[in-house]
């Protein structure tokens, strides 16, 4: 039936290219978008002026002696009347338009007897057609994996499709335009790296054939933008790609765009100041509101966010103190908590796995969750405090991480050792642990002054949006069709 369609309207492309005509041309006359049309709707009416607008049709109605079709471009829609005895290529169209296709009318604006603004059609031009039949509106498309395999379907039957990234776009703007404002640095590093790092996260590799050497995909923005801080600039930032080989999930995909910022001479005390601002300034931006749901839940960014320990929080609901608790017992937790953890997981991986499951779904209101256990952070500085925590804090809501920062590790020292205890468990088998950066090292024994870090992805976007991220991306990665 569909290959039926599809040939039918390949005969009527044969016919429009037999009559001499570009199915395809480069030009038209369009005069102004449907939006500005209708805007000055009574004036144009008054005036009696011919408009020239162009669209897609989506819908087709042919009434014998007179065809009325909806035509819409992305600023709105309207109805064109094709009438037969004001019409001198009426027969020629009626036989070779369709839904879908991309044409370009003029004439003078009017109003129908039930009221619609209208456009009567004096001249008409095809500017493209349309060769595969479009799904009904009423229908649409329901099966998701089709949906986000043919995006620009889902796109042009459902408006609110197309709202969600006008608003992703007015997410990321104003995350630019608030650092900026602050006076940050907008910089741009390279995708491919010698050794990953910044992040726990098993990493894609690329060839490259000029250099004949191995690369990596980075997956964090975090090492190049402190070498920046090591070179005399003091607050600087990036909005850019990350790539990571992990699992697909409800808050997961390989490849996403995150920001991240440096701020020298201030730690994560100010950093949890000016990151509370700056998401309550997005929210309203993007959403117009600060209260949103996800999952089922409310949640009002407006209130004033607490600060929560993290060890407090684990041992509350565990029982166990995850900075002296040793990591067989951590083991036999996740085991008894059927969590199913790797054999050779480490002791951080072990309490982030237990943490996860027992606590961080119930941190459903904003707050800032503090002082995680070394293990689970090697790029933090210790608290003077307990030199068993970091001073790193993240931005928990609905349940989900949606954010993290840090007081800026600047001890080279500290550092190697850390890089150290990661590669050991890589050594064991732990592929997202982390690698050492003899780079970033040497750029550390240069001296790199005190700093607060954080990173912020597009998933805080997809819980603002109460969508699974993957549906907030606007071609996701998909897997190849047979």
């Amino acid at each position: 039936m569909l290959e039926d369609l599809k040939n039918e309207r390949l005969s009527k492309l044969k016919k429009i290219k037999e009559a001499g005509i570009d199915p395809y041309p480069s030009r038209t006359k369009r005069t102004s978008t449907i939006g500005e049309a209708l805007k000055k709707f009574g004036a144009l009416l008054k005036a009696r002026k011919k408009v020239f607008v162009a669209g897609r049709i989506i819908a087709l109605r042919d009434q014998g002696g007179v065809i009325f079709a909806d035509i819409r471009d992305e600023s709105g829609t309207v109805q064109a009347v094709f009438k037969k005895d004001t019409l001198k290529n009426f027969a020629f169209l009626q036989s070779v338009l369709d839904r879908g296709d991309f044409i370009s009318v003029g004439g003078p604006l009017f109003l129908t007897k039930k009221g619609q603004q209208s456009i009567e059609v004096r001249e008409a031009q095809i500017l493209g057609k349309s060769i595969n039949p479009l799904p009904t509106e009423w229908y649409g498309i329901e099966e998701t994996e089709t949906r986000l395999r043919q995006r620009y379907l889902d796109l042009l039957l459902n408006e609110e499709v197309k709202e969600i990234f006008r608003k992703k776009a007015i997410f990321w703007n104003e995350f630019r335009n608030l650092m900026l404002a602050e006076g940050f640095l907008e910089v741009e590093a390279s995708v491919l790296e010698a050794t990953p790092g910044g992040a726990e996260a098993e990493p894609f590799k690329t060839h490259h054939n000029a250099l004949d050497t191995d690369f990596y995909l980075r997956i964090s923005l975090e090492l190049p933008l402190k070498k920046l801080l090591v070179g005399g600039f003091e607050k600087v930032f990036e909005i850019g790609r990350i790539f990571r080989n992990e699992g697909i999930d409800k808050e997961h995909l390989q490849d996403y765009t995150q920001l991240e910022f440096y701020w020298a001479y201030h730690d994560y005390n100010d950093m949890m100041a000016l990151t509370e601002k700056m998401y309550k300034s997005v929210i309203k931006k993007t959403i117009g509101s600060l209260v949103t749901t996800y999952g089922g839940n409310k949640i009002n960014w407006a209130k004033k966010w607490k600060k929560v320990d993290y060890v407090e929080l684990f041992k509350s609901a565990n029982k166990l103190d995850p900075c002296f608790a040793s990591r067989d017992i951590l083991f036999e937790k996740a085991r008894e908590l059927k969590l199913n953890p790797e054999a050779n997981a480490g002791k951080g991986r072990l309490i982030d796995l237990i943490f996860k499951k027992t606590v961080r779904p119930t941190l459903v209101e904003p707050c800032f969750l503090i002082n995680p256990p070394v293990e689970i952070e090697p790029l933090a500085k210790r608290s003077p405090k307990n030199p068993a925590q970091v001073e790193r804090f993240q931005i928990m809501a609905g349940g989900t991480e949606l954010g993290k920062g840090f007081s800026e590790l600047n001890d080279p020292l500290d550092q190697r050792a850390r890089f150290e205890e990661q590669m050991k468990l890589r050594a064991a088998g732990d592929m997202e642990a982390q690698m050492i950066d003899e780079d970033f090292l040497t750029a550390l024994e240069y001296g790199m002054p005190p700093a607060a870090g954080f990173g912020i992805s597009e998933r805080l976007f997809a819980v603002l949006m109460d969508k699974p991220v993957r549906e907030t991306v606007i071609f996701p990665l998909m897997r190849p069709k047979e």
